[in-house]
């Protein structure tokens, strides 16, 4: 598997450029999944409302440009996360899977970043529904996207409704003592569910990076810096189930799956 690391630019045809290249280099290095950060539409920390000014349907240019790239190369399936109109002059912030030309899962964020003097409520629609699991490889993969890296329960519902991994693309943005934050939450969600997390983060000026696989028991077996970057990993299902003998915290535990409000 494949972690597309790069800096969102302001125009969404760069951005496309850059996925293009990064989905060829995937492939060429047989890949079966390239997960890309969040926000790969269009990123300006001058123009806080670019959002309302550059989002598009399913339907738009730029994911139907995207996903015929993906005809190129079947073996590859790509997630990434971008703004999505809700029909409602808001947007829902939507992590899409795509293989073969075809949007085959998607995944409304759920939890908003209202948070470090932030307020991604302004223009967003939180989701309504819990993401999906996909069969990637043979590994069944839920789906998450950056501030629900804080939240526990997502992570934890996905893995007892039979997660072996977490995709998560993010746009975690700089600040004192913030990646560290990253880093203790990717390596906690891993350890805490004997699961692997895929966590693919948004370089630049704004944003750590910091792209990482963390295994079944915490180690992070590949990860990226603060420049763009293509990381690989392979994952084993022999670890998750060394994992979940050695440490078998699923079975152990004393409290129901999290439900959903």
């Amino acid at each position: 598997m494949a972690l597309g690391q790069f800096a969102v630019q302001p125009d969404w045809h760069e951005n496309l450029g850059i996925c293009f290249d990064l989905i060829k280099r995937a492939a060429g290095k047989e890949a079966d999944l390239l997960v890309l950060p969040e926000g790969i539409l269009a990123q300006d920390m001058a123009d806080p409302d670019l959002i309302p000014k550059t989002a598009q349907p399913l339907d738009g240019a730029f994911i139907t440009r995207l996903a015929a790239e993906t005809l190129k190369y079947p073996t590859l399936t790509i997630a990434g996360c971008l703004p999505i109109p809700d029909g409602k002059d808001r947007f829902y912030n939507t992590l899409l899977v795509i293989k073969n030309g075809q949007i085959i899962a998607q995944y409304r964020k759920l939890h908003l970043y209202d948070a470090f003097s932030h307020q991604e409520s302004r223009s967003i629609t939180a989701g309504d529904s819990l993401p999906p699991l996909v069969e990637i490889a043979g590994f069944k993969v839920g789906l998450m996207i950056c501030y629900d890296l804080r939240f526990p329960e997502l992570a934890r519902r996905l893995v007892l409704e039979g997660a072996d991994a977490l995709i998560l693309p993010a746009a975690w943005v700089k600040g004192s003592g913030k990646e560290a934050h990253w880093d203790i939450l990717v390596k906690a969600r891993a350890l805490e569910n004997t699961c692997y997390m895929i966590a693919v983060g948004e370089c630049g000026q704004r944003n750590i990076g910091n792209s990482m696989v963390v295994d079944p028991l915490g180690v992070a077996i590949a990860r990226a810096g603060e420049e763009p970057a293509l990381i690989m990993a392979e994952l084993f299902h022999k670890r998750i189930a060394h994992a979940r003998d050695i440490l078998p915290v699923l079975h152990n535990r004393r409290f129901l799956p999290p439900k959903f409000i």
